[in-house]
């Protein structure tokens, strides 16, 4: 009886490190993925960065629509240097172990900063209702000091909600396997780790998402209704499409952002019967394709930007 108490209480000794993965099953072949993931994070910084030089040195893009541009671009930033060094060194060196203050701190800046950009991407969409439903009004509305009011808020919003997340981690014991899913750290990938009272985690995250990423998405839906509503009434086919051509970044920018989400919300909640090579592809894409596209998609169909970045290459080039 003593011996069963015993070994009870043994199984109970809460993890303190935990094993991120690269290819489930196939860890040997980790480096097929190192060279293309370093590959990636630097069009990442390269893409990101340039936006903000360009829109840095040239005056006619200091506008709010590039202000909100360039949060976003420091959004993508952050999230690619809080996910990278892990992946690297899970991929690259094949080292998946870290500690559990670590992984904390990590899913920690990783939600504050995924949190963010959602946020961003709400400011950007009342933008461009501004910007065409009352254009006269459009500068005087969004002043650099409403602007940053609005940065500070949109940060402030994504560290509230976060900052429960590390308490709620710490508390878990985790006497179960202490392999994670993925080659980051996410608070529902850790969660499932806990042996028992991770109830209040699921409850946390399910109301969260519901009262700030779900209800971001009907403030956006909301804004393109106004948006079309406001298109619609213009008289002139041209001034039509004109309006309409401002939009396409940002709506490019919300699809990218939201739908690999989705994507793999629905994959971790349907998909337990999918192979983990499905898991671990979503994942990567979760991370990695917004901080890679929203700069190409930005550059390529926001012309001010295109034209701006065409000079600088053809001004470097004649230099040299």
């Amino acid at each position: 009886m003593m011996s069963s108490i015993t070994s009870f209480n043994d199984s109970l000794v809460s993890h303190q490190t935990f094993v991120l993965i690269g290819i489930p099953g196939m860890q040997e072949k980790n480096y097929w993925v190192a060279f293309p993931l370093f590959v990636l994070y630097a069009l990442i910084l390269l893409g990101n960065f340039t936006i903000l030089y360009v829109i840095k040195i040239d005056q006619s893009l200091h506008e709010p629509m590039y202000f909100f541009l360039c949060m976003l671009a420091c959004s993508d930033l952050g999230l690619s240097f809080s996910t990278m060094p892990t992946m690297l060194q899970v991929y690259w060196f094949d080292s998946g172990e870290i500690t559990l203050d670590a992984c904390i701190s990590q899913l920690f800046f990783i939600h504050l900063f995924q949190w963010a950009e959602s946020g961003i991407l709400v400011a950007m969409a009342y933008d461009r209702l501004i910007a065409i439903r009352d254009p006269l009004r459009y500068t005087s509305l969004l002043q650099n000091s409403a602007i940053a009011k609005l940065g500070v808020a949109i940060l402030s919003r994504a560290f509230c909600v976060c900052f429960p997340l590390p308490f709620l981690i710490k508390r878990l014991p985790f006497c179960r396997s202490n392999v994670l899913s993925h080659s980051y750290c996410l608070h529902p990938d850790t969660m499932k780790l806990a042996c028992f009272g991770a109830k209040v985690n699921v409850l946390y995250g399910l109301v969260m998402v519901m009262f700030t990423l779900g209800l971001d998405v009907v403030i956006i839906l909301i804004s393109y209704i106004l948006i079309l509503k406001t298109v619609l009434s213009i008289a002139s086919h041209h001034e039509r499409r004109k309006a309409l051509n401002t939009c396409v970044s940002h709506i490019s920018a919300i699809l990218i952002f939201y739908v690999p989400m989705i994507g793999v919300s629905v994959v971790h909640r349907f998909g337990k019967h999918l192979s983990p090579i499905v898991h671990m592809l979503m994942a990567n894409i979760y991370i990695a394709v917004p901080p890679l596209l929203n700069p190409v998609v930005y550059s390529v169909k926001t012309q001010q930007i295109r034209q701006r970045i065409y000079k600088m290459f053809l001004l470097k080039k004649s230099s040299g």
